[in-house]
């Protein structure tokens, strides 16, 4: 009979010590989960300072005398496009990643082409307005990547918790999938092209 109680004892004590180890990786998925969440609002929203400060330099750019219409009509549609894409931070999935990245990567060349095209013009150049508005832009795209390789970082290690055993059995039962990263473009491979 005192055997039975030990065994019974025994056996208590391991669901019991297998069900504290199993909610405490449990929690600390929940608390990767809400950092990756966390981290992505802090992409949106540097991504948001950069399409909120795109109206402003247009304008600027627009009193700029027989400016090339054509690539502030390009700025515009990219930035409405970059826009409308809205990703739920409970749904990071590496399509939805990918579908925000070009829509913003459109934007990012649409930008470069202003700025190139920029450089032909003395008069907007020498403009306050305009090099304040390229110099808030410059520290934006600055923002845009210290969020980027945060949001990277939070991806990487509440995957590498949920893919890792025994936590990812826990996760198979109660839900939790795979986050997608920021890739680089595929366009950033190739060395710019400088020539004086």
């Amino acid at each position: 009979m005192k055997t039975s109680y030990i065994v019974i004892g025994v056996i208590l004590f391991v669901l019991l010590l297998g069900g504290c180890g199993g909610c405490s990786s449990y929690n600390g998925m929940v608390k990767l989960n809400q950092t990756t969440q966390e981290k992505w609002g802090a992409v949106q929203s540097a991504y948001q300072r950069r399409a909120d400060l795109i109206p402003n330099l247009v304008a600027t750019v627009k009193g700029v005398a027989n400016f090339e219409k054509s690539t502030l009509v390009d700025v515009t549609n990219a930035r409405a496009r970059a826009t409308s894409i809205q990703v739920d931070p409970t749904k990071l999935t590496p399509e939805k990643i990918q579908e925000f990245q070009a829509a913003q990567g459109q934007l990012t060349s649409a930008l470069s082409r202003l700025l190139v095209a920029s450089e032909r013009y003395p008069d907007l150049k020498a403009t306050e307005n305009f090099s304040t508005l390229q110099a808030q832009l410059e520290g934006t795209e600055n923002r845009i990547n210290v969020a980027r390789d945060d949001f990277n970082r939070a991806v990487s290690d509440y995957n590498t918790k949920i893919q890792s055993f025994p936590g990812n059995i826990l996760a198979g039962m109660t839900g939790f999938k795979e986050k997608g990263y920021f890739q680089a473009d595929a366009a950033s491979q190739n060395a710019p092209k400088v020539s004086f």
